[in-house]
């Protein structure tokens, strides 16, 4: 079933040409690291495999977590032929060839494990294709997914599959990995005899973000850049693991997931007025990429949301911060977001605003039609006056209190009240000067004129 057999007798994990991590990929359960709340002792996962009754499934984690070393393991263990998909380069015709022969192959008593990495890459047509195969069980699906499956499988062939969630690999299972391929002889580097002390394992396995891979691939060019001092093994130093890393490659995507849990950590942090959660959240989004005129207007929207009128000057200083980093564009526009979510963070709260707009729009739903009332419109010609147009009205400035009794809201929401004002900030004076308000507009001095 595949274009590329493997050669007869030869062991791919002895091929030196293949990359470390692939070398290293663990072949059973007892070699994996990570996940134990889905395969330790009477976990879902673990009790599935152990009962050759995994199903179809979906593992959703991100990179370097274990997912397609998973489905290997439970194709072994289950004595299934495993075909590997990639979502980004198979198509329609592909995934009906291998569903044709899927289900000659069960007419033999041979079972199919279709493995899709990136599943959530493929199109609503192509995932479909899927379904009545998987519901024969002509074929067990594994996808595999860096993206959240409620958005990205459709509900269909999510409903015929069960989803795990895989973590991210903790620094100590990193280290644990990193120790093992230095060991072994077989398929690690072993035979080059290195040394690294565990400060230089634990700098590699904190720089990964839970990326076993990632770690394996700093761990390989380090060892190219390790040399023999005299009769000294060659060792991974510190400066070397430093080299081989050059930069920190941070978990994120864009356009994903991580995108949205990220701004949304940010946000809250504000809301919650933690500088210093901001301050970390905000970092997190600068240095991996993300666009900071997305930031400046997300920190925007974090000013009349959250702190509106209980001080005013919030959205006055975030525009400042958007202009600055528009202006000076990055490195240097960071420090402008940064004075923008702390000073954010600080400001009392207030959703009055928020809240009270959001009154509005449900009101508005209900009686966009309604009409003007008479006296607030304007009557530029004679047939509106006569029409009762201005009819009326109050001109506020004449009255000594500048506040006249008229109900500017349309009949059926008379007397309505949507903005509440809190006791945060500038809103508890905004809420005195509306308690004297309605002072005013009870006093005879500010009736209606006849």
């Amino acid at each position: 079933m595949s274009l590329f057999q493997p050669i007869p007798g030869a062991d791919p994990a002895a091929d030196r040409t293949r990359p470390l991590a692939d070398r290293m990929r663990p072949r059973s359960l007892d070699e994996y690291a990570g996940q134990e709340h889905l395969i330790g002792p009477g976990k879902p996962l673990g009790v599935q495999i152990e009962r050759d009754d995994a199903g179809s499934l979906i593992f959703w984690g991100p990179p370097g977590t274990g997912k397609t070393t998973l489905a290997k393991i439970i194709a072994h263990a289950t004595k299934a032929e495993f075909i590997e998909f990639s979502a980004v380069l198979a198509g329609i015709k592909e995934i009906k060839q291998v569903m044709a022969d899927a289900e000659r192959a069960r007419e033999y008593g041979t079972r199919t494990i279709v493995f899709v990495d990136e599943i959530h890459r493929f199109n609503k047509a192509q995932q479909d294709a899927f379904l009545p195969h998987v519901e024969k069980g002509d074929i067990r699906l594994i996808g595999a997914t860096t993206e959240n499956p409620s958005f990205e499988v459709n509900s269909a062939l999510l409903s015929r599959c069960r989803v795990y969630v895989l973590h991210p690999l903790t620094e100590n299972q990193i280290v644990l990995l990193l120790k093992r391929a230095l060991k072994d002889e077989e398929r690690g580097l072993g035979a080059m005899k290195l040394h690294a002390s565990d400060e230089a394992l634990e700098t590699i396995a904190s720089y990964s973000s839970g990326d076993a891979r990632n770690a394996y691939n700093v761990l390989e060019v380090a060892a190219g850049l390790a040399q023999p001092s005299g009769k000294q093994p060659a060792e991974i130093t510190h400066t070397i693991v430093r080299d081989a890393l050059q930069k920190r490659i941070l978990l994120y995507d864009k356009a994903g997931e991580e995108h949205y849990n990220l701004i949304s950590a940010l946000h809250k942090s504000v809301r919650n007025s933690d500088p210093d959660a901001a301050l970390y959240w905000l970092g997190r989004m600068i240095e991996a990429g993300e666009d900071p005129l997305y930031i400046a207007r997300r920190v925007v929207r974090m000013s009349v949301e959250d702190i509106g009128l209980a001080d005013p000057h919030a959205l006055a200083l975030c525009m400042a911060a958007r202009d600055a980093v528009d202006f000076i564009g990055m490195p240097e526009g960071n420090l402008a977001l940064a004075q923008a979510v702390v000073y954010l963070s600080v400001a009392p709260k207030s959703n009055a605003l928020y809240t009270a707009y959001g009154s509005v729009q449900r009101d508005i739903e209900r009686t966009a039609a309604e009409p003007v009332p008479l006296h607030l419109r304007n009557a530029p010609s004679r047939l509106m006056k006569e029409l009762g147009y201005g009819k009326n009205y109050a001109y506020a400035h004449d009255l000594e209190g500048k506040v006249a009794n008229l109900q500017c809201l349309p009949e059926s929401l008379k007397d309505r009240v949507y903005y509440h004002p809190t006791n945060q900030g500038i809103e508890k004076r905004i809420r005195e000067r509306g308690e004297e308000i309605k002072r005013l507009r009870s006093s005879p001095q500010s009736s209606e004129p006849e």
